[in-house]
Order: C-alpha cells, then structure tokens, then sequence
C-alpha cells in the first residue's frame, strides 16, 4: 500500500483553510523514513496552494523531559534544517523545547501553536506522534481539536524496508557500532559530522599523512573507533579522505579525536576552517603497532584502500 493510500481520503482535506500543512516531528537525521513523511506533506501542501513548515524541537525533548538520557544527535540543528529544505518544506519552524513547552497543555499547543501561530489547514505526523504535557496527547486528540479548529490530520505508518522500519534509534545503533554504510542506508546519505578545524598533535605531518583535526560542538553521534572511506567538503570542494575516529593508543592518546587525512592534498591549510566529514565505509577497528613503522605500513594501506573503495563509490 503506498503512503498516499495510508493517509486520510484527500477529498475530505480539501474543503479546510488556506493556511500552512505543517509536518510536525524531532526529525534528528531526517532520515529516510522522515523524508517519506515530508514528501507526503509536500503532495498535501501543493494540492492545497498552501506552504509547508517543518516543525522541529530544540533541544531534544528528552533532555528536558529525562535530562542526561538524549541520544546524541544525527544532525545537529543547522544541519537537520538544511535537510528539511532539502526534503520539500518551504519553511522550518525550531521550537524551543524548554520546561515551559513541556508543561504546555495538548489543548494549548494546538490552539497558540498550530491555529494560533502557524494558521494551519492540515497536519501531517507519524502514527506514534504524541504532544503536550507527559505525552497525553494522541492522535485522536490532535484529530478531534483539528475538526473544532478547523484543520485536518494525516497520520502516517512508520516507513521502513521490508520488516525493519527507518528511525533514528536503528541509525544511532549501526553508527555506535561503526557500520556508517548500513547507517547510510536507514539516513538516505552519508552521516557527516561538522565542525572546525583546529590544531592537534601534528603526529600525522610527521608520519607523512597530515590529518584535519575536527572539533565540534554540542553531542553528535561518533562513529566506532577505527579508520573510514569518507569525504571531507570544505568551503569549495569535495575531497576523498581517509579518517581516524579513536583515541590515538599508538602514542598512548586519551582524547578521543576525529581526523581526516585529504588524499593527496598534502599542501591544504584547513586550520580555522569549517568543514564536514561524511563516513562512507568502515575499513578497520582501531589497532596498535609493534612500531611505528608498521603504523606507517598500514596507513598506506588504508589509503589505497580508501582511494579504491571511495572511486566505486562515486
């Protein structure tokens, strides 16, 4: 069944108001599963002549809610907005999720938030949307304040591949456990880190393989320690790189550090720069050497890997 035929009868739709289809979710990673709820949203909003906002929370509700229990996040907030637009809204609406929003009553978010705020005519959410204060409201109880406000309300199955279904928990989970391929297949992409580079040890100048030192802020979702196929996109390219994730034992490191070697762009100076570093292919798990000869033997090796793998893959 497609997720057209999932949804509410169209026809029933289109008599509501001429306001926003707003598609309402946390969306961390927009992933695949979030993009299928957008580009429904996207089918409703043109039928209708209307705008579609992409409503979000930031913070994650649960570090308010459970503070200490959030998952480190698959996109961090101008990334997740830039994937949205990406998706086919037309806007994106960040709610701040504090105390005060968690404490908001079902009745009052839909009344100040999607009536009065966002003038909505429908709204769009995954079968297991609950909002409001302790999660008490449901589907129906979005369904029955829509019918007195004067919107309606599609909710959506969960989308997924065969038995498994796309979330950002199973993305999280392939992730941690360094499967960055099977992790692209849940996001439809490449998971990217983003950060600026700063300066670190200059180890790897000295080896023959100068790295970018990535430093980030707030809590992303790390990759398993080890050496990966990736991209790093700077402000005016896509280069192929080979990445260290891990705490450098060889040298007896503590910090654990994320660093991108550009294949053959020995003479690039990132340092106070930007950049994202997107994880194509687990080659190994973090190792140690006899010495660091057979360090050097093996990152020669895990380049010509890299450069092998990332040339079928592009």
């Amino acid at each position: 069944m497609t997720t057209a035929q999932q949804a509410d009868e169209p026809d029933a739709r289109e008599a509501a108001g001429s306001g926003r289809v707003a598609c309402i979710g946390v969306f961390d990673g927009v992933h695949r599963g979030h993009r299928a709820l957008i580009g429904y949203a996207r089918l409703r909003a043109d039928a209708l002549g209307a705008p579609l906002v992409a409503v979000t929370f930031d913070p994650h509700p649960m570090s308010v809610v459970r503070p200490g229990s959030e998952p480190p996040s698959l996109a961090m907030l101008p990334h997740r907005v830039e994937l949205l637009l990406e998706a086919g809204a037309d806007e994106v609406d960040v709610l701040r999720f504090d105390a005060g929003l968690a404490a908001t009553e079902p009745e009052a978010f839909v009344s100040d938030l999607l009536v009065g705020r966002l003038d909505v005519s429908e709204v769009v959410v995954g079968e297991d949307f609950r909002f409001g204060h302790r999660a008490r409201g449901t589907i129906d109880t979005l369904r029955a304040e829509g019918a007195s406000s004067g919107f309606s309300v599609s909710a959506l199955p969960l989308q997924g591949d065969g038995a498994e279904r796309w979330s950002s928990t199973m993305a999280r989970s392939l992730i941690a456990d360094g499967d960055v391929a099977g992790a692209a297949e849940v996001l439809g992409r490449d998971y990217r880190l983003d950060g600026t580079v700063v300066h670190g040890d200059h180890r790897g100048r000295e080896l023959g393989y100068p790295t970018a030192n990535l430093a980030w802020s707030g809590s992303p979702a790390v990759p398993a320690d080890g050496v990966y196929a990736g991209w790093v996109t700077t402000r005016d390219a896509v280069l192929p790189a080979a990445i260290s994730v891990g705490t450098n034992p060889q040298f007896q490191g503590r910090e654990r550090r994320v660093e991108a070697y550009v294949l053959d762009r020995d003479d690039l100076d990132l340092y106070g720069q930007p950049i994202s570093v997107s994880f194509v292919q687990r080659i190994r798990g973090q190792l140690t050497f006899d010495d660091v000869s057979g360090l050097v033997t093996r990152m020669g090796q895990d380049v010509a890997m890299t450069r092998d793998l990332l040339a079928r893959h592009a």
